[in-house]
């Protein structure tokens, strides 16, 4: 069956582990720091300029979205994480329910993918490859996706993900997608991730 990204819905707002989906359809979790580009990669790769939206206050976002792709699968937007100006409660409150997602999902569904973001011009944060690990220990398949490429220079960022590849990911199997919701570099791509995790091939 054909998949219509385009055919989205903001299904619901969840506030709390009580308010998830119970019901069995897919899932796939966006994840990264605040303001490092969520939303416009939602847009981009569903073909909506302004659907799910871009916040001018980084860390705004204070619930996890569920958006109903094509009746056949929930792309699930997380709350940023590190943002400074967050209190010590408010940001221990955003973890939790990021917790609580991936360990307390009643849905028989898990997420079938996370594509964990963080900007390629800083590279990924303590709070990044601490997420990562995270999904590593829950054995949950996950990409990585590098945003904001278009701020380089195509050397600057090919020297980038080779750096990046022989330190921060040295000795593992993770590969980096770049990805520019301004140019569309990468838009196919994790298109393509998302077929797969759907359709299991």
């Amino acid at each position: 069956m054909k998949l219509n990204l385009s055919n989205v819905s903001l299904y619901l707002s969840a506030g709390r582990s009580a308010q998830f989906p119970k019901d069995a359809k897919a899932q796939i979790a966006v994840s990264g720091k605040s303001n490092v580009g969520k939303s416009s990669l939602i847009n981009a790769v569903l073909g909506r300029k302004s659907f799910a939206r871009v916040s001018s206050a980084p860390g705004k976002t204070i619930t996890i979205n569920f958006y109903d792709v094509d009746s056949r699968f929930y792309l699930v937007d997380l709350p940023g994480y590190g943002y400074a100006k967050r209190s010590v409660e408010t940001k221990s409150a955003f973890s939790q329910l990021t917790n609580d997602y991936f360990t307390k999902n009643p849905s028989k569904n898990q997420p079938r993918l996370s594509l964990q973001l963080f900007d390629i011009r800083t590279g990924p944060s303590d709070d990044d490859i601490m997420m990562i690990n995270f999904l590593i220990d829950m054995s949950l398949p996950f990409a990585v996706i590098a945003t904001k490429a278009d701020k380089l220079s195509p050397t600057a960022l090919a020297n980038r993900l080779t750096e990046l590849q022989s330190t921060v990911f040295a000795g593992t199997d993770i590969s980096v997608i770049p990805f520019s919701s301004v140019s569309g570099l990468g838009k196919e791509e994790v298109r393509s991730l998302l077929y797969k995790a759907i359709s299991g091939k």
